[in-house]
């Protein structure tokens, strides 16, 4: 076919290749052509032209073919006979390895650079030297030797570098801007890659002929291989040939041995975090190490690479490493704590002394510890990073994240073995560190406590243990307790932070409330919290939440509304507690702000669930703002909001025409509200406890009777009735708040009745409110009934109630910018002088100013009490000389 579609060259040339067809590699007598007859003609109509001199050429060759002897003309049919002939002859085809190309391309490159050179084309010489280095270091990568031909360019450049510079120096006339930086450049190349190969040069320069032969013997392996070519046989049967050996990536064979160990090691190293660098082929490299590693040495060597190559697999922080890859590195984290704590001749540590990486080091040898660059603590640190990653990827929903957190177990062991690891060898700072990721593990689990005795009971069954565990008949809180101590202890500030947070998360999480509260107050962290990082300010969030949640659980609906009004009232509920990202109303994140903020979230386990906590909330809420609004007559003062949340739900259901059933959470506690304005309590328990999302709550039962029901004890056989109902209590509030007006007298019968509370209690109330200068009355104890004192204020008395409570308003902010200025809050610092007299005059002065701004902050009655008194309004005797 080659003949018909050649279109240009003479008809010798086509002769030739004709020949060629019938003849072998291996003859040597002359070459037999055919007759220009046996020519087609569509050979000649191809050619480009048809000049005379065509003719003459076609009569010199028919003239030469006359001088020598013609063949023999075969029929066609015995042409594909001898050319199969010839293909058996043919028996071996030669294919370049990567290592001839490699060859060949830096061949090439050295001519350019020398041509460059003559005409000093320093930037045609810079080019080409990044290419060449680039080869180089694609050759190095598979741990092959520096070849001489680099090593001679290197000295050829060097040479020619100091006279280019000399040159310039005394010339005239200067090169061009362009020519003068690619000069300096390629001097400072020349001078780096000298010096990384100072030692291949000097053994180059001390004899160039022993050095390019034992770099011919070590690249012996690398030489193309005869490839069998397959016969193609009858009814397309091919034969199988298994003389194949198996090579590695470029053609090359790879030989793995403990004598190499170190020189592969650097290889991985030198290409790790290079573009185009395959990872996968990197970790299999390092486990076949792993298996022909001899001594103990070679063994943490390696494992200290092969960890870090699998936590480098994934290099995207958007999704997370592979279950099995992490699998492997958990399983290698723990055979390096193993190797290490069982030979106490090696350790591991972040800050070392330079050694040499190429050599053995044995601890004979070193006359003592034999000390690795490297990091556990960091390992682990990484280990839980990711396992955190992996659960905020999975779908939370699904089979897959359940399967995943049965890995927790094997992550606390290894976190247990690096802290026993670390008691032993007294490494106090990785110590705090490992002993925080524990903490951080089991501070969060809720009662019962079998999921953190399934992890300690795992833990225990390794063969190094640490020193605090939990034992067979001590509880969550013992364990927590020993080691939130001992980070205490700790000079790491972060460190006791986190701790502080998690002790007191864990004692609200088990209602035990005083405790968790006196803790956080004596720590004053919420008076530098602010600067702290952003992960303990989501701790501190989530602590915070969880102390509100246990005050309303045990009962404390003050101190809960108070907790939790904070948080609530930025709206950014779940932004704070690291649960989802904050939808801005008029702003759109960037895709770098989503990312940081996707990473900070939560797993999906460790979630409070926020509309239990907004249930918690509105309820403690709506009894203390519903009692407020009933004692307020004056649409001025209606202003003075407790929770705003609240407040804004109420008005929005008020404003509404129609209200159907309640459906949502919401729904159950606004129309809840309104049923306790209007007196009917009854009302408002069945809505309050109707509310599904009671049943996430522990201890729901608790729950209920705390908010509306009677709970009776015995204790050593004398029966009492709780006083825990607050919705009876605020009901009754409420009911004498708004009809307190109306009434005289009220019998105490009556409302203890209505109310379904005990006599005793609502005189309690009752006494506590007239007490309190919330109500103008008193008990007549000889009848049980209640007289009301009407005080008609007048508009002068309402205006100076409201400017007193503007003026308290304004005490109260003096008070703080003071105490901001002086830095310590709640306190007096002491002046230059140290005087402690006047110190402890400007506390009771202080204090005394505290108690008045606070009395002026009362409530109505407190307030037109005193300002009636002052006026000379007409009062009973026993209140003015109260008020006085």
């Amino acid at each position: 076919m080659s003949r018909f579609f050649r279109a240009v060259g003479s008809e010798s040339e086509s002769d030739t290749s004709e020949d060629e067809l019938l003849t072998t590699d291996d003859e040597t007598a002359q070459k037999p052509k055919l007759s220009t007859t046996q020519k087609p003609a569509m050979s000649r109509f191809l050619k480009s032209g048809s000049s005379s001199s065509d003719s003459e050429d076609d009569d010199n060759s028919d003239s030469d073919s006359d001088d020598r002897p013609r063949p023999s003309r075969l029929p066609l049919r015995d042409m594909s006979d001898v050319e199969s002939d010839e293909a058996d002859e043919r028996s071996v085809v030669r294919i370049l390895s990567a290592h001839e190309k490699r060859q060949a391309e830096m061949e090439i490159i050295g001519k350019t650079i020398e041509n460059a050179l003559k005409i000093n084309d320093w930037v045609a010489v810079s080019s080409e030297f990044d290419k060449l280095i680039r080869i180089i270091q694609r050759q190095m990568a598979l741990s092959e030797p520096t070849p001489p031909f680099y090593l001679r360019i290197l000295i050829m450049l060097e040479e020619s570098l100091n006279i280019a510079i000399a040159k310039e120096k005394e010339a005239k006339k200067k090169m061009n801007a362009t020519n003068a930086r690619a000069l300096t450049a390629m001097k400072q190349k020349v001078k780096k890659a000298s010096k990384e190969y100072d030692k291949e040069i000097k053994k180059y320069q001390e004899d160039p002929n022993i050095y390019e032969r034992s770099y011919a013997l070590l690249t012996s392996q690398d030489t193309p291989i005869p490839m069998p070519v397959r016969k193609p046989l009858q009814e397309g049967i091919e034969i199988e040939v298994d003389d194949f050996t198996a090579v590695g990536k470029g053609g090359r064979v790879i030989h793995f041995s403990s004598e190499a160990i170190f020189k592969s090691l650097q290889a991985v190293q030198e290409a790790r975090g290079k573009k185009n660098t395959d990872r996968a082929e990197q970790i299999r490299i390092l486990e076949r190490l792993l298996e022909v590693a001899a001594t103990t040495y070679q063994r943490i060597r390696v494992l200290l690479a092969l960890i870090s190559s699998r936590f480098d697999y994934n290099s995207s922080i958007t999704s997370h490493m592979p279950i099995d890859l992490w699998l492997a590195a958990q399983r290698e984290v723990d055979q390096l704590v193993a190797i290490i704590a069982g030979d106490p001749n090696y350790s591991v540590q972040e800050i070392t002394d330079d050694y040499d990486e190429m050599t053995e080091r044995d601890h004979i040898s070193e006359k003592g510890v034999v000390k690795i660059r490297g990091s556990i603590i960091s390992y682990i640190d990484r280990l839980d990073d990711e396992f955190t990653r992996s659960l905020q990827n999975i779908d939370p929903h699904g089979t897959e994240y359940v399967e995943r957190l049965k890995d927790e177990k094997l992550l606390y062991c290894t976190i247990c073995r690096a802290q026993a690891f670390y008691e032993h060898t007294q490494q106090t700072d990785a110590l705090g560190r490992v002993v925080m990721r524990r903490l951080e593990h089991i501070y969060s689990k809720p009662k019962p406590n079998a999921v953190v005795q399934a992890l300690e009971a795992a833990a225990d069954q390794s063969e190094v243990k640490p020193s605090i565990t939990l034992g067979e008949h001590c509880f969550t809180s013992v364990l927590i307790h020993g080691l939130c101590v001992y980070l205490y202890r700790t000079g790491n500030s972060l460190l006791r932070t986190r701790a502080m947070l998690c002790h007191v998360y864990h004692h609200a999480l088990h209602n035990d409330y005083y405790t968790a509260r006196d803790m956080l107050l004596m720590s004053h962290l919420q008076e530098s919290i602010h600067s702290a990082d952003v992960a303990t300010q989501i701790l501190y969030n989530r602590t915070i939440v969880q102390l509100g949640l246990s005050a309303f659980r045990s009962g404390l609906i003050k101190e809960a509304q108070t907790t939790l009004q904070d948080i609530f009232a930025t709206q950014r509920v779940k932004e704070l507690l690291a649960q989802g990202v904050h939808q801005q109303r008029f702003q759109t994140l960037t895709p770098e702000q989503e990312k940081t903020e996707k990473q900070r979230q939560l797993p999906f386990h460790m979630h409070i669930n926020t509309e239990l906590l907004e249930a918690a909330f509105l309820v403690s809420s709506m009894l203390v703002e519903i009692p407020l609004l009933a004692s307020i007559e004056q649409e001025e003062t209606r202003r003075k909001v407790i929770s705003k949340p609240f407040r804004r739900l109420l008005d929005f259901a008020d404003r509404q025409v129609f209200t159907g059933p309640p459906e949502s959470t919401r729904d159950h506690i606004m129309q809840a509200s309104k049923a306790l304005q209007e007196g009917d309590w009854e009302r408002c328990r069945d809505l309050i406890q109707n509310i599904k999302i009671w049943s996430l709550m522990p201890e729901v039962t608790v729950v209920k009777d705390m908010l509306a029901k009677c709970v009776i004890s015995r204790f050593h056989d004398h029966i009492s009735q709780c006083t825990n109902r607050r919705i009876q209590e605020q009901g009754l509030r409420t009911y004498l708040f708004t009809y307190a007006p109306h009434y005289n007298t009220l019998s105490l019968s009556l409302l203890s009745r209505t109310f379904a509370l005990s006599i005793r209690t609502v005189t309690s109330m009752v006494s506590k409110m007239i007490w309190n200068d919330e109500l103008f009355a008193s008990i007549d104890q000889s009848n049980g009934v209640i007289v009301f004192h009407r005080i008609d204020l007048t508009r002068t008395q309402q205006i100076a109630q409201l400017i007193a409570d503007k003026v308290a308003g304004m005490v109260d902010q003096n008070e703080k910018v003071l105490d901001t200025k002086v830095g310590n809050i709640g306190t007096w610092t002491d002046r230059a002088d140290g005087a402690k007299g006047d110190k402890r005059e400007q506390t009771q002065e202080r204090r005394g100013r505290g108690e008045r701004s606070r009395g002026t902050r009362g409530t109505r009655v407190g307030r037109g009490t005193r300002f009636a008194q002052g006026l000379g309004s007409q009062m009973p005797e026993h209140i003015l000389q109260k008020a006085g």
